[in-house]
């Protein structure tokens, strides 16, 4: 039994390479050297987030990567990943970034989405737990009081791995408070939470800025190397446009090679993120996926069950884009 699930995984994953492509080939060939693709539409505007995991779409832009196949990307700047949500199911914004959790929430609740790319996988110290330096909370399974923790939304990946980790210490009752990234510098310095989870580039700068140190990484164990977030569309959108969804994919998929370039990365986070290059710096990377693995994102969607973020087992598949149309 083991060995055929084996196989079907990597039938599965072999599936979407050659999916992959046969969408670019399609949809950048068959009209000489140099030919740019007909697209349906030519802007496609982007909510995003200032974090770290958007730094490959922001270098495309900078190398005129969209520009060279006929496609302008709009960056729209989002206060956060419900807001985004409601921008992508209104139309005030063609394709939402998030974290895997809030799409696969979203699917699981009736959602009509299509995954557009993978955006973002942990690496250390890219997502964690801060507390003050003078705090007397030093590990997580401290005493048996239950703590307070300052997470972005309560159903979010902050939530999911904030509770996965300390499970894994003994610890199963947390009390999670609902607090933007912006105000959780103010929440541990008035005492509101006792400690705060955290993703670049606010990891470091809190770190920076009031002296904040790591109580634990959460990218560690059952969450190691996990995946954070990606780009998605409504579905009804990406069928109707599908060469111009096709060419995002496509020129995001040779963008996300430029993370691995991580003091690029550091140096265009300056300009988004508006942060100090020192800061900059200092901020931790992670790993860019250039491809949707299906394999790796049904263990978002199951570790989402069982932390019953989901009420049934959600089928990642069904998310996944089909390939491009021929010309």
């Amino acid at each position: 039994m083991a060995n055929k699930t084996l196989r079907r995984s990597v039938a599965v994953v072999l599936s979407t390479a050659m999916v992959a492509v046969t969408a670019s080939c399609s949809l950048f060939s068959g009209g000489g050297a140099g030919a740019k693709p007909v697209l349906e539409k030519t802007t496609l505007r982007v909510g995003f987030l200032p974090l770290v995991d958007v730094a490959p779409l922001f270098m495309a832009k900078e190398d005129g990567k969209f520009s060279a196949i006929g496609l302008n990307v709009d960056t729209i700047s989002m206060n956060s990943e419900k807001e985004a949500m409601a921008a992508l199911n209104n139309g005030t914004i063609d394709i939402a970034f998030a974290s895997h959790v809030t799409f696969f929430k979203a699917a699981a609740e009736g959602a009509e989405l299509q995954l557009q790319g993978e955006a973002y996988q942990a690496g250390t110290n890219t997502m964690a737990l801060v507390t003050l330096k003078n705090s007397t909370f030093t590990a997580l399974n401290r005493g048996n009081s239950r703590p307070t923790i300052g997470v972005d939304s309560t159903d979010s990946i902050g939530a999911l791995t904030t509770k996965t980790v300390f499970k894994a210490a003994g610890v199963n009752e947390v009390k999670l408070e609902q607090v933007e990234f912006g105000k959780m510098e103010s929440a541990l310095l008035t005492g509101k939470v006792e400690a705060a989870w955290m993703v670049e580039p606010h990891l470091t700068r809190v770190q920076k800025q009031i002296g904040a140190v790591v109580l634990s990484d959460t990218a560690r164990g059952g969450t190691l190397d996990f995946p954070m977030s990606g780009y998605a569309a409504t579905r009804r959108a990406a069928e109707e446009s599908p060469k111009t969804f096709a060419a995002f994919r496509q020129v995001l998929s040779e963008a996300q090679l430029l993370g691995t370039n991580h003091l690029k990365v550091q140096e265009v986070l300056i300009k988004y993120a508006t942060l100090d290059p020192q800061t900059a710096a200092l901020v931790a990377v992670g790993t860019f996926p250039v491809s949707i693995n299906p394999v790796r994102l049904q263990r978002v969607a199951d570790m989402m069950e069982s932390n019953k973020l989901l009420n049934t087992r959600l089928d990642v598949l069904q998310l996944l884009p089909p390939s491009a149309p021929v010309n």
